[in-house]
């Protein structure tokens, strides 16, 4: 990146830094979004000097894209809390602060290297484990709800076995290739404001210092004690580039997931429910199969919801009860239509 590319990202992050801190009410955040102005600001001067020590012509203003006025736009709707994956991939910091324990209640200073990221091991363990449950429900209610539209139709046994393997292959497929292109997408985005991070960590080290020990200061510790723990963390490269990630960016280093891995899980997960409707079929069965298939779906759909109870809180049967009246109303309406669809088109 060039010293002039590197000029703009500053001033572009003190600009937006100010409309958040016009637009933000609690005037804690509003002070660290300023204070975090004015040291963009001051780094922006550094970039300026090298531009002029090089010989290179130096801008006198700085002029926001129109992304970034766009942005700011919505920051003034919206409110900066309901935009933070925007602005993280603009590179402005400090949204740490909008983490679902806020500022009072916090969770608590680092109190030494070892501390930074502790905290995060269980929620991304607990975020694959989600992420398998829906995948397994997804395919579960969207094939179920197919191979019963395919049978209202009054299609013989065998096209409905096809029809459903299709489906399974379909989803499974379609579900990988967005996971993947997702994470891929996730990846670079971190990849890149993280390696933006490791430059301006060599650049500046001691402003980068002061930033994080103001995020600190925000979230309730002393500034002079808050200064301590930056400056400690920030002694170590590698402990001051996750600290950083976390505090500044609001990106968990450790989400670097494998794109191929997400999408494997994906389509595993996705073809693991959507086999569930076709066992039945699979026995070749004749004599009341799809009322085995139905009976065989409520059960998994209610299995699938006291699954997902555990991570909404709710009581077990109530979330399985109502999996199976969201998946069986699904089932019902493809297999009138495929009904209705039958009668017309025969």
């Amino acid at each position: 990146m060039s010293y002039l590319e590197s000029w703009k990202e500053e001033k572009q992050s003190s600009y937006l830094y100010r409309v958040m801190a016009a637009t933000e009410t609690d005037q804690t955040k509003a002070a660290l979004f300023r204070n975090l102005a004015e040291l963009a600001e001051g780094q922006a001067t550094i970039w300026q000097q090298r531009m002029q020590d090089s010989g290179a012509a130096s801008p006198a203003v700085y002029f926001p894209s129109q992304r970034v006025r766009l942005v700011a736009v919505l920051i003034r709707a919206l409110g900066p809390r309901r935009l933070r994956l925007v602005l993280a991939a603009l590179k402005v910091r400090g949204l740490a602060v909008y983490s679902a324990a806020g500022l009072t209640h916090g969770h608590p200073m680092p109190a030494s290297v070892e501390d930074i990221g502790h905290r995060h091991t269980a929620v991304g363990s607990g975020g694959k484990l989600r992420a398998v449950v829906f995948g397994i429900n997804d395919g579960l209610v969207s094939n179920s709800s197919l191979i019963m539209g395919v049978a209202g139709a009054g299609t013989s046994a065998r096209f409905i076995l096809l029809s459903g393997v299709a489906g399974l292959l379909a989803g499974a497929f379609s579900m990988a290739a967005g996971e993947y292109i997702s994470m891929r997408s996730q990846r670079e985005m971190y990849e890149y404001q993280i390696g933006l991070e490791r430059r301006e960590l060599d650049e500046y080290p001691e402003e980068e210092a002061e930033e994080l020990a103001l995020i600190y200061n925000a979230r309730g510790l002393p500034l002079e004690e808050a200064r301590h723990v930056a400056r400690r963390i920030t002694s170590n490269r590698e402990h001051a580039i996750d600290a950083l990630a976390r505090e500044e960016l609001g990106l968990n280093p450790d989400d670097l997931g494998s794109a191929w891995g997400a999408a494997a899980s994906s389509f595993i997960a996705f073809a693991l429910g959507g086999a569930i409707p076709l066992l039945p079929l699979l026995t070749g069965a004749r004599d009341h199969v799809l009322i085995v298939v139905a009976a065989l779906v409520a059960f998994a759909l209610f299995s699938v919801g006291a699954l997902i109870s555990l991570f909404t809180g709710r009581r077990a049967w109530r979330s399985g009860l109502r999996m199976v009246l969201i998946g069986g109303a699904a089932a019902v309406a493809t297999f009138l239509i495929g009904k209705l669809l039958g009668v017309v088109l025969s």
